[in-house]
């Protein structure tokens, strides 16, 4: 079974509603939750926000978690996520905010990805990966897994 369909099966028996907010896999992880037939059940609605001023404006990101930690970063992931419980009818939010690549810096490498993940009623999680230097395809694919897993383990919990 593909994460997606486990995912869509486990939603539905929590009668669970999901929302994504994206940057760096670009709706990748709203397109492969909407591949599987059926997923209007479970999939309210995903966010893709590139830019900072889509952060900002769809999402609710402060102008300050920005400045002092850049996009790429738990505390923007977590923004992310909280945002897109706000703004939907979503009970959980998985964000992700990342270097795909090519490229990068000393202090944020490519293959570097935050994730948030915000749960109504409940905490906020937050974790970095660093899948390294895979290729900008390939880090934005693990990225779509590693987010469906997060969003499939939150729903057993």
């Amino acid at each position: 079974m593909t994460e997606a369909r486990e995912l869509l099966d486990l939603a539905r028996r929590r009668k669970a509603m999901i929302a994504t907010a994206e940057s760096c896999t670009g709706g990748l992880i709203a397109g492969a939750i909407t591949d599987v037939p059926g997923s209007s059940d479970i999939f309210d609605r995903g966010f893709v926000t590139y830019s900072n001023a889509a952060k900002r404006q769809m999402l609710g990101v402060r102008e300050a978690t920005l400045a002092a930690h850049g996009a790429v970063s738990e505390e923007v992931a977590r923004e992310m996520a909280e945002g897109a419980l706000r703004h939907s009818e979503a009970d959980l939010a998985v964000s992700v905010t990342g270097i795909a690549g090519p490229g990068g810096s000393e202090h944020k490498p490519e293959g570097r990805v935050c994730f948030g993940l915000a749960r109504r009623g409940g905490p906020t999680r937050t974790e970095t990966v660093e899948f390294g230097p895979l290729g900008r395809a390939r880090v934005r694919a693990a990225s779509v897994d590693h987010a469906l897993g997060l969003l499939i383990a939150a729903l057993r919990d």
